[in-house]
């Protein structure tokens, strides 16, 4: 609401302008002429300057970390990493769209399970079904300073919050007062929180509540800067079964790659529009089955191979990633990879037998809007 305000105000400062301008050009043409037939120096009017506040509104000043989005104001906020159910059941999810950064891997047997990073959004609607958390999402969450919200965990994701003490937000243990349940599902695919209540829980527990950017915020590309890469106009992963796939096809009018799960949109619930990221990343690393339920340890500290999607283009890429606290470094021939700026979803894929086993590129090219 405020951005149509400064945005009104600017119309109005604009059109007084103009109209102010034009009345003095009208004057000084009818006043041209003398008494004495000598033309009079025209007097060209100067226009003031809109106010600070205007000024200030009308060119974005900040960039958000994680998606290098341009901001009116510096996004402080410590993030939220939310642990988002993906069951069929659980589908579509609420306020998923609105996250900065995407996680998507394996949880337990083929399903899967999402980490959505909030962190320059100011959306203040439902958020979830939320579920438990795994280990390696432990570690995911200290690239990005952030807060871990779950409802419950793995033992070993358990044994790991108790040896290494991040902050986090569990429905079970400490945080019950920081998520609610809906009627129009059923348990456990009910359980959603806000950032609202996560920010009121954090500050009960003690959390620091701003942002300290960790080393792993990375420089993003300029927006109309071509890359190379092979034409594509899309991709399908399978992560375990045939059962579940996931698609993105890139539209090129939108610069962005629309996802899809089984052939179908894949869309919030909270504003029914379908989910689609700047850039697409797809990254195998070894899986180790932990028990008989399925559960899973995903090595994501090392290096391994992986996919990028940007701009109708694909490159395939090495990755590194020294520590839990370092991003994930994306070379090609020994080069950096950048992200456009955006938002980017990360699939994480198991290494075995190949990353090819599980992705296949639509290698066409996408039509030029």
């Amino acid at each position: 609401m405020k951005k149509r305000n400064v945005d009104h105000t600017m119309k109005k400062i604009i059109s007084g302008l103009v109209i102010a301008s034009f009345a003095a050009a009208l004057l000084t043409a009818c006043n041209g002429q003398g008494s004495t037939g000598q033309s009079t120096p025209s007097v060209t009017p100067v226009l003031p300057d809109p106010p600070a506040e205007i000024r200030e509104q009308a060119v974005p000043q900040h960039a958000a970390p994680f998606t290098g989005m341009p901001l009116h104001e510096k996004a402080e906020q410590r993030p939220a990493m939310v642990m988002l159910n993906n069951h069929p059941s659980a589908r579509p999810q609420s306020g998923i769209s609105y996250a900065d950064v995407l996680y998507e891997s394996l949880a337990e047997g083929e399903i899967t399970r999402i980490a959505a990073v909030y962190q320059s959004t100011d959306y203040g609607g439902p958020i979830g079904p939320v579920r438990s958390i795994r280990p390696y999402y432990i570690d995911l969450s200290k690239i990005y300073d952030a807060l871990i919200i779950h409802a419950g965990g793995s033992p070993d994701a358990y044994q790991r919050l108790a040896r290494q003490k991040p902050p986090y937000l569990d429905e079970i243990t400490n945080a019950g007062g920081s998520f609610w349940r809906e009627s129009f599902r059923k348990a456990p695919h009910n359980l959603y929180t806000d950032l609202t209540r996560i920010r009121t829980g954090a500050d009960k527990l003690g959390h620091r509540e701003d942002y300290a950017a960790p080393q792993a915020v990375p420089a993003f590309l300029h927006d109309e800067l071509d890359k190379p890469g092979d034409p594509s106009s899309g991709v399908t992963v399978t992560f375990l079964l045939d059962s579940y796939k996931v698609a993105y096809k890139y539209d090129a009018q939108r610069k962005v790659y629309d996802r899809f799960v089984n052939d179908e949109p894949h869309e919030d619930l909270s504003n029914h529009e379908q989910l689609a990221a700047t850039n697409v990343v797809i990254l195998a690393a070894r899986h180790i089955v932990l028990d008989n339920e399925g559960r899973r340890d995903i090595r994501l500290i090392g290096s391994g191979q992986g996919i990028v999607l940007q701009r109708g283009k694909h490159d395939t890429v090495s990755w590194k990633r020294k520590d839990a606290s370092d991003r994930f470094h994306l070379t090609r021939d020994g080069v950096e990879v950048g992200l456009y700026p955006g938002k980017t979803h990360y699939l994480i894929v198991p290494d075995a037998p190949s990353l090819d086993a599980h992705v296949e590129v639509a290698r066409e090219a996408t039509a030029a809007p």
